[in-house]
């Protein structure tokens, strides 16, 4: 697969295309060329932890958005297997930005659903971008219980700019879908897992984030407002966007610390878009992990744990 690559990946990128020239020419002249090989590769590898170990912020908010990175359907895919789609939600209309349906994990019977973006123009029409319209949170919602009818876990995956804000999403009923969401996962009676696997923009990444374990992949990004739009607001010049990630806190590591997220899930070196086995390979352990300990906690204990989850963030101990 062609990865693109972004402004700070410019190192890797030589490397591999020297690694690149070396095999054609092996392959042209029947040279060996093994040692040169394993050199560059050496290189390559040092060069992909050491980059992917000390980014910034901002940076971290490119990877989130690279448009090579695996999207939901992309791990429905390479996690999941006997992926069922269900479609609509019974009221307006399919919302192609939501998918969801039944799915096996490890064997056992989940519900899947997330936001999908598009990789060209005639899908990201398609899907909007990834903005979920208010019947895409419906759909959801009539998927989440679904589940909670044949007590099957569920799980999300979150990767959004943030809900459709255009009037007509506006008319048909936006905040209420999303707020409606909020309310009925906090009180699902089955384990729930959600995991930001790109970008969690706002209301429109938490209507399906109300999990009892939220976890997010290492160079994913989870906030209340997009960089720029803080920047723009707050500085009044969208190109601050460097000065408002650092300040919000968006990286998933910043998150585990405030205690808003419960597990970070590494990534290969050079992110998931540079390697989308290794990086299924480490979400599949998260969630079957996870969901073996949520297993062992009956309905009643689910719910409890998960009030006081939500309801202890942001709470501030004064020393003395």
């Amino acid at each position: 697969m062609a990865v693109a690559h972004l402004d700070f990946e410019r190192a890797i990128a030589d490397v591999e295309e020297q690694i690149g020239s070396l095999r054609t020419l092996a392959d042209e002249r029947g040279v060996d060329v093994t040692t040169e090989l394993a050199a560059l590769e050496r290189k390559l590898n040092g060069l992909k932890a050491d980059t992917f170990a000390n980014l910034s912020p901002i940076e971290r908010v490119g990877v989130a958005r690279h448009p090579r990175r695996p999207y939901t359907l992309d791990y429905l895919e390479l996690v999941f297997t006997d992926f069922v789609e269900l479609h609509g939600d019974r009221q307006y209309r399919d919302d192609a930005s939501i998918v969801g349906g039944w799915a096996r994990l490890d064997g056992e019977t989940v519900m899947v659903l997330g936001q999908q973006k598009g990789r060209d123009m005639k899908e990201n029409v398609l899907r909007n971008f990834g903005m979920p319209h208010p019947e895409g949170y419906r759909k959801a919602l009539r998927l989440m219980k679904l589940a909670e009818k044949f007590n099957r876990p569920l799980i999300t995956l979150i990767d959004t700019m943030g809900a459709y804000p255009g009037l007509g999403a506006e008319q048909r009923g936006q905040g209420e879908a999303i707020a409606r969401n909020l309310r009925e996962m906090a009180a699902l009676k089955i384990p729930s897992i959600a995991t930001v696997i790109g970008e969690g923009g706002s209301g429109g990444a938490l209507a399906i984030a109300v999990a009892d374990r939220v976890l997010m992949l290492e160079n994913s990004i989870y906030s209340v407002i997009s960089p720029e739009g803080c920047a723009a607001i707050l500085w009044k010049n969208a190109s601050a966007r460097d000065k408002a990630a650092e300040a919000m806190k968006i990286t998933a590591v910043d998150l585990k610390r405030l205690g808003v997220i419960d597990e970070v899930i590494p990534e290969p070196a050079g992110g998931a878009h540079g390697n989308w086995e290794d990086a299924a390979a480490a979400f599949k352990e998260a969630l079957v992990r996870n969901l073996n300990e949520l297993r062992a906690l009956s309905a009643d204990e689910l719910r409890r744990t998960r009030w006081q989850k939500y309801m202890g963030m942001g709470r501030w101990r004064h020393a003395g």
